[in-house]
């Protein structure tokens, strides 16, 4: 039998000019199809445009188990482009271990610490790389790198990298222009490093097969060859595959895993294969799956939590970029929490309840957020976080995605030399709308709700069981739908509003258990001094303004009502 080759992907991240295809190439051993800058306009701007993909083959590390065998890295060099990072976001989902490339005479740069929140959000482990090390004197090298190596742990501190290892290389010395024999300094460390940090990822063949493809290409008598890597599920020679951007479903002719015919494939593996009659142009890249298990969805509803480097509030009604699977859409977005009773239960994953009620929020809340100001006036020194917060996201297109994936949402529009992270929210996917209507067949069972607070005052009182109340509606309100609704009185009474009163807005509320003396004095005394006021005698007025500010009765009415409730019903518990 052939010796196993165990593969695990290595995701190369960084900054535009760290270095990261030339560390690529110099790490690699065997070239897959789609490697080293191979787009024409990639190499034209001397930038990686694609997921370039390259593999490196060593002997398997003890730690990984017995035998002969080989530990094979495939190295997915991800663009560092800014206006790229929809494709890295893209590559994150694959990949196993994270090397971020950094250029020892520049440290972090701002794609830097946005690949280190993609890594935070899409891997478990991660070796820091500080490339250009040839480009420090010589008698300065050692110091200088020792220092970038402590500021990068420093930085590393609050991630789930904490401590992971930081290896000094350069990988190309004297630069682009040197000549091929100049030999790359620290890169058989790094290796090492790279084998001793190697784990078994876990890999599941069960589950729908995905794919996502980076490259097609036809190969003259044999048909056409699609390359990716297997993010889910497994596929074997003869399976039907769906190609759902396209609506098409081809036959697997062939398979071959680095230049190596094969009969089967699962998740986590890199793979061509083989359709007939299908041509290439049509898909560049993209993704392929076991037919019909992905669903093309308008709206969806995630989980969803912030990125803590994002500056400023997450908005209700913004738009944010949205990265759904492998596809970057623009996107409005509507947040919403569990009813403050249910603060601080415990959710179950990957899973929406129907059944709940749910809070509308105008912000994601968070320590820093606009809404936890104002209770910081109001003395409440801990504002309270609710444990799970969701999103609903309404695409400004369809998006084809798996039932279950990974959300990105980022504000790409900001100004890439702004020292900022774009990246804005993670989350999960957990219910995809794929009826154009939805609005209409799906948003009323989503029970989100507001609560409204509306406030009046009593005018005058009516007899013992019933007083008139202004200021709590426009005029033009139709105070019908109000009737029968509760209000409370800022004296403790509880009223039911029984209906409209003359033509000004004004409205009769019946109390129940009746008006207390007290409260009926408060309102008598007010009305005797308005009438005598309107006497004309004016020194009399000021006095009484002055009283009369002192203490009007108010009127409180609280309802909630469901945002997607088309017969706006309000609703009092």
């Amino acid at each position: 039998a052939a010796p196993r080759v165990l593969n695990v992907n290595v995701g190369v991240l960084g900054h535009i000019d760290s270095g990261k295809t030339a560390l690529a190439r110099a790490l690699s051993t065997t070239g897959s199809t789609a490697a080293f800058d191979r787009a024409p306009q990639s190499r034209a701007r001397g930038i990686t445009l694609d997921l370039g993909f390259s593999c490196l083959r060593t002997a398997l590390p003890p730690q990984l188990g017995p035998g002969p065998g080989e530990l094979q890295f495939t190295l997915v060099d991800c663009p560092g482009h800014a206006s790229l990072i929809r494709t890295i976001i893209g590559g994150a989902q694959i990949i196993d271990l994270m090397m971020l490339v950094i250029d020892v005479t520049k440290g972090m740069q701002t794609q830097s610490a946005e690949c280190l929140v993609i890594g935070q959000i899409a891997c478990q482990k991660m070796v820091v790389v500080l490339n250009k090390i040839d480009l420090l004197p010589e008698g300065k090298r050692q110091s200088a790198i020792e220092k970038m190596t402590k500021k990068m742990q420093k930085t590393l501190e609050n991630t789930k990298f904490c401590g992971c290892p930081i290896v000094a290389v350069a990988a190309k010395p004297g630069g682009p222009e040197a000549p091929e024999s100049e030999n790359p300094l620290g890169v058989s460390e790094l290796i090492e490093v790279l084998k001793s940090q190697a784990y078994l990822p876990s890999r599941d063949p069960s589950g729908h097969f995905l794919m996502a493809v980076d490259h097609c290409f036809s190969i003259k008598g044999q048909g056409t060859v699609m390359t990716g890597t297997i993010l889910s599920g497994s596929v074997s020679l003869g399976d039907n595959v769906e190609i759902p951007a396209l609506k098409v479903t081809k036959k697997v002719k062939s398979m071959q895993m680095f230049h190596t015919p094969v009969n089967y494939a699962m998740q986590g593996d890199r793979v061509g294969i083989c359709v007939t009659q299908f041509d290439p142009k049509l898909l560049e890249r993209g993704l392929i799956c076991t037919p019909e298990s992905l669903h093309t969805i308008h709206a969806a509803i995630i989980s969803l939590k912030k990125i803590q480097y994002f500056r400023g509030a997450l908005q209700t009604k913004a738009k944010f970029h949205i990265t759904v699977g492998h596809e970057t859409v623009m996107g409005r977005v509507m947040f919403f929490s569990p009813a403050p009773a249910d603060f601080n239960e415990e959710i179950e994953e990957n899973v929406f309840d129907f059944q709940k009620d749910y809070l509308y929020q105008e912000e994601y809340l968070c320590k820093d957020s606009n809404s936890s100001e104002e209770n910081k006036k109001n003395d409440q020194a801990e504002v309270q976080l609710p444990r799970q917060q969701w999103a609903l996201l309404e695409f400004e297109k369809p998006v084809t995605c798996p039932k279950l994936c990974l959300v990105i949402g980022s504000k790409l529009d900001t100004d890439i030399h702004a020292n900022t992270c774009r990246l804005a929210f993670h989350g999960v996917l957990l219910q995809g709308m794929e009826d154009k209507n939805y609005a209409e067949t799906f948003l009323p069972k989503l029970k989100v709700y507001k609560l409204k607070h509306k406030e009046g005052q009593v005018e005058r009182v009516m007899d013992d069981y019933s007083v008139i109340g202004r200021s709590l509606f426009k005029k033009e309100t139709n105070i019908h739908i109000f009737v029968g609704l509760k209000v409370k009185l800022s004296t403790g009474e509880d009223g039911i509003i029984d209906g409209g009163f003359g033509q000004s807005g004004k409205f009769k509320i019946r109390i129940p258990d009746g008006l207390k003396p007290d409260t009926k004095m408060l309102l008598t005394v007010a009305s005797k001094k308005k009438s005598k006021a309107g006497k004309g005698d004016t020194t009399k007025e000021d006095e009484s303004s002055k009283n009369d500010s002192a203490q009007p009765v108010t009127i409180s009415l609280l309802f909630k009502r469901y945002v997607f409730d088309t017969q706006k019903k309000m609703i009092q518990s």
